[in-house]
């Protein structure tokens, strides 16, 4: 459904000027606080805020939980749904996106663990169909240096995500629309993001085990952790259970006026196994916890795993990609996480090394456009915050001034020039 945006002055602009202010915040969604951490949790007081702050700046709705110093935070804000105003609940299922890929990378390191696959392995061995480059390899998947073509570069206007919406995709589809782009690279030169990457890891996946890769994740992972609300929906283009929305701001080209489309209601399988999965925050946090604690893997693939390649080769500390997760600096520390961004949709875990501080938070509004600054400025203040502390969340823009700017719009969330 569509709904009128109102609008802070800025739609009058057009072209790049107006690309980069529909994001901008609206008075017109209602804001509603919900914390469900009980009143004597110093982490509500803590962090409700700066949640707060996130839906002022005009997204509708998000959720988040938090755990740090041994208490656990669940908070909501804003509206699961404009046209009905349902409050948005911190235990919705939500599309994940991107971090997939975490549950994708470590089946496969699980593989490599059990000596049926190796990580120097030829992809083009194992997926001869595809007629890649000989010397790309199965880590050159997991950390983006293969340097294949990036196959959600297709996904570049509002016709194409309409056309997505109810289309079926097979992954050998996806594979070779990936590989109708040009090469980024020759393998193992530079790290540059492609979600064929992790089509072809699924695949992998399947040949390797002859199941098919939903299942195997399912009983290595979701089973033995107990993640209940985590799946992959497959066809189905509902969310099962509690969810919010999938809001996308579009401007009318003629007249400027902001409406936002809805689009939780959205075939998937154009994400697979680079992003289809649904979960919740507490199944994200409880996953990763798990992984990055050493409950997942064995001590070599947990170290093939952390082992990082610059995503900014300028400021090769700031953001640093492993296999399938990603360690980002923050003011207290180094965390570990990936973020996701769908239609409608995003997503953003990190978690300490030791598993106690962590952070999941969904909203429901796509970054699909580039992001208005006070979006990124309080998405980035809750981050910090959450993980930090408020002190260092209120002084977030030191981590911004220092290059980390990108934070709120890590490089898979979709993007969508209209």
């Amino acid at each position: 459904m569509s709904k009128p945006w109102r609008n802070r002055g800025l739609w009058g602009r057009t072209g790049a000027a107006l690309m980069a202010a529909v994001l901008g915040g609206t008075a017109a969604l209602t804001h509603t606080g919900v914390a469900f951490a009980g009143p004597k949790n110093p982490l509500a007081a803590e962090i409700q805020p700066f949640l707060d702050a996130v839906t002022e700046s005009g997204v509708p709705g998000s959720y988040v939980q938090v755990r740090r110093d041994g208490k656990t935070f669940d908070g909501a804000s804003g509206v699961a749904f404009t046209d009905t105003g349902a409050p948005a609940r911190p235990d919705s299922r939500h599309r994940i996106g991107s971090v997939t890929k975490t549950f994708v990378s470590t089946t496969v390191l699980q593989l490599v663990g059990e000596r049926r696959l190796s990580l120097d392995t030829s992809v083009d061995e194992l997926l001869p169909r595809f007629d890649l480059n000989p010397a790309i390899t199965v880590r050159q998947l997991l950390n983006h240096t293969s340097g294949i073509g990036n196959y959600t570069s297709a996904l570049n206007s509002l016709q194409v995500v309409e056309e997505w919406q109810t289309r079926t995709f097979t992954p050998d589809e996806l594979v070779r629309l990936g590989q109708s782009f040009p090469d980024t690279g020759a393998p193992g030169e530079l790290l540059s993001y492609s979600n064929t990457n992790y089509i072809l890891a699924g695949l992998i996946i399947e040949k390797v085990t002859g199941n098919d890769v939903e299942k195997e994740i399912s009983r290595r992972i979701l089973r033995p952790l107990g993640l209940r609300d985590t799946y992959f929906p497959g066809r189905d283009p509902h969310i099962r259970g509690p969810h919010a929305g999938a809001y996308v701001a579009v401007p009318d080209e003629q007249t400027g006026e902001i409406t936002l489309r809805d689009f939780s209601v959205y075939n998937m399988t154009w994400g697979w196994t680079a992003g289809e999965m649904i979960s919740t925050m507490d199944d994200l946090n409880d996953f990763y916890r798990a992984l990055v604690t050493g409950k997942l893997l064995r001590p070599a693939q947990q170290k093939a795993l952390l082992e990082t390649v610059p995503w900014f080769p300028e400021q090769p500390d700031v953001l640093r990609y492993g296999l399938g997760i990603y360690a980002l600096q923050l003011p207290c520390g180094t965390f570990w996480g990936h973020d996701g961004g769908v239609i409608g949709q995003v997503t953003q875990v990190l978690t300490s090394a030791d598993g106690r501080t962590q952070f999941a938070y969904g909203m429901n509004f796509g970054l699909n456009f580039y992001p208005d600054p006070a979006i990124q400025e309080a998405f980035s203040n809750l981050i910090v915050a959450g993980l930090c502390g408020p002190q260092a969340g209120a002084k977030a823009d030191q981590l911004r001034a220092a290059g980390v700017a990108g934070i709120p719009l890590l490089p898979s969330a979709v993007q969508i020039k209209n």
